[in-house]
């Protein structure tokens, strides 16, 4: 539609199309070169459809060590107008009265629905630059980056150390940490002597299981657990079902002395909370030494019985790596974490989990609660016997597991573990009461087994004549990160090897202090 200037005129709206607006933070004069600092049509399709992430922006898109800046998500009622000026000068008239005639063409190509704002403030960036003695700066993008295939001697180059991190700063937005001034004393004035009264403590309060915690140094184990927690799980068990989880829990620990919690997870179905208050009414929690991360009878002591050589721990961590012939992403155990899917700030903060009260402990939850409106299955919170037991030609659930020696279900691990049956003489830290280094050739044997599983389940990745060579060949531990509880399930595209539900790599002693 065309009008004067002052005059107004009818436009048609067009309202099925909708459109997305990004204020881009610069001026952009070519369009193909602006999309692909967004990440391309495809890029921003992808995170306009998850209403949890936010839209990233790369001022250098083919720097793999750019951090972006980040945008948020508004909801906008806008239109799109784009308005045409056109100017008719008058032929054969001169002078003042050669006014031009002025006409302006109007048209809404859209409505905005939602608009994408960088509100906040670009990352620290750190340059793949090495200065020299000289001064002199030289680039190691050349030497970190594999553009294409490259021989073995590219990878055993001499560098300087270049391992960034993904992001500097968790937040992009400016914080007010609200510092106050340092406290002005008279003069004479003396500091108190330290003690827990005038220590500055955990901003949250302490979390009332009472567990008992256990060095390999210390000297004695508890024989008995602390009287606050028998009283916290007397307040707590209210219910038949409460009292028979107990029982059950207590044969546990007479036919074994020792256990992970996982491993008591895949036996006895409990609720994850009153297992928390009921772990410490029945053991001691074990901190370090051969038998990390579980939890003891009490009164029994496994440094003095090689008997219990049987219980400890193994850490084992799926390698993977291109000289074992599949990399990270090909791993049918897919991670809990990693930097790709960091939360923080790429996406919207996600709302906390309810926290669990006493109260709510003593109302029942799940199957032990008799105040559930909805009946249960008995195995709700029951985790498969995989999470804890390894078995030949099957995939552990995830990346990281921690194994105790009498659940290596292989009778070649078996043979490894007994060899030195009867001639115990030490306990040590590092190798509890077996030979020194048996935990390597666990892991050895075991990362064998674990190719063979990944190659019956995906020949493709070992297609090559290079990549199928012999899988007796030793392996080095190269992957595998701490990876600490989480409540999430993650969906398996390809291949589901467990239907457990947690991690056994858990850092339990959050669970407690």
């Amino acid at each position: 539609m065309a009008a004067g200037p002052g005059g107004a005129v009818p436009v048609e709206l067009r309202r099925e199309r909708r459109l997305v607006c990004v204020e881009y933070p610069g001026v952009v004069r070519d369009v193909s070169k602006m999309l692909p600092t967004l990440g391309g049509e495809e890029g921003v399709s992808r995170i306009y459809t998850d209403p949890t992430k936010r839209l990233e922006l790369y001022f250098r898109p083919k720097d793999p060590y750019c951090h972006p800046v980040c945008a948020n998500r508004f909801s906008t009622s806008s239109l799109l107008l784009r308005i045409k000026r056109k100017t008719k000068r008058q032929k054969g008239v001169a002078g003042p009265e050669a006014r031009p005639e002025v006409t302006f063409n109007m048209e809404i190509l859209g409505i905005v629905s939602t608009i994408y704002k960088f509100q906040g403030m670009s990352d620290f960036q750190y340059l793949a630059v090495h200065t020299e003695a000289g001064g002199r700066h030289m680039s190691l993008y050349s030497k970190v980056l594999m553009l294409k295939p490259e021989k073995e001697a590219f990878f055993h180059q001499e560098l300087p150390l270049y391992i960034p991190p993904p992001i500097f700063s968790r937040l992009d937005s400016p914080v007010d940490y609200f510092y106050r001034p340092e406290t002005q004393h008279r003069e004479g004035y003396n500091n108190p002597t330290i003690s827990g009264e005038n220590l500055i403590g955990l901003s949250r309060a302490r979390r009332p299981h009472n567990a008992i915690f256990v060095n390999f140094e210390d000297e004695e184990v508890p024989n008995q657990p602390l009287e606050a927690a028998v009283q916290t799980w007397r307040k707590v068990c209210t219910n038949p079902l409460d009292r028979k989880v107990e029982e059950e829990l207590g044969k546990l620990f007479e036919i074994r002395p020792i256990w992970s919690r996982n491993a008591v997870k895949a036996n006895i179905s409990v609720h994850p909370d009153k297992l928390k208050v009921l772990l410490p009414f029945m053991a001691y929690y074990m901190i370090t030494g051969p038998w990390r991360s579980l939890w003891i009878r009490y009164g029994y002591d496994p440094r003095k019985n090689p008997d219990a050589k049987i219980y400890q721990v193994l850490d084992f961590r799926i390698r993977c790596g291109m000289k074992y012939g599949y990399a990270s992403v090909d791993l049918p155990v897919k991670a809990k974490r990693s930097t790709y899917n960091y939360s923080l700030p790429i996406t919207v903060t996600k709302m906390p989990n309810q926290s669990v009260t006493i109260h709510d402990l003593k109302q029942g939850l799940g199957p032990s609660g008799m105040a559930s409106a909805r009946k249960s299955t008995p195995n709700k919170y029951k985790l498969k016997d995989s999470v804890y037991i390894f078995r030949e030609g099957a995939l552990p659930p995830y990346r990281q597991m921690f194994y105790q020696l009498c659940d290596l279900s292989v009778d070649e691990l078996q043979k490894i573990i007994h060899r030195n049956d009867g001639a115990e003489e030490f306990c040590t830290e590092r190798d509890g009461w077996c030979l020194p280094k048996t935990s390597d050739d666990l892991r050895n044997v075991m990362s064998v087994m674990i190719r063979q599983a990944i190659r019956s389940k995906r020949p493709a990745l070992f297609s090559s004549p290079a990549k199928a060579d012999s899988g007796k060949e030793q392996l080095t531990y190269e992957s595998g990160e701490d990876e600490e509880e989480e409540e999430e399930e993650e969906e398996e595209e390809d291949f589901k090897p467990s239907d457990g539900s947690e991690n056994e790599m858990e850092t339990e002693l959050l669970d407690y202090v």
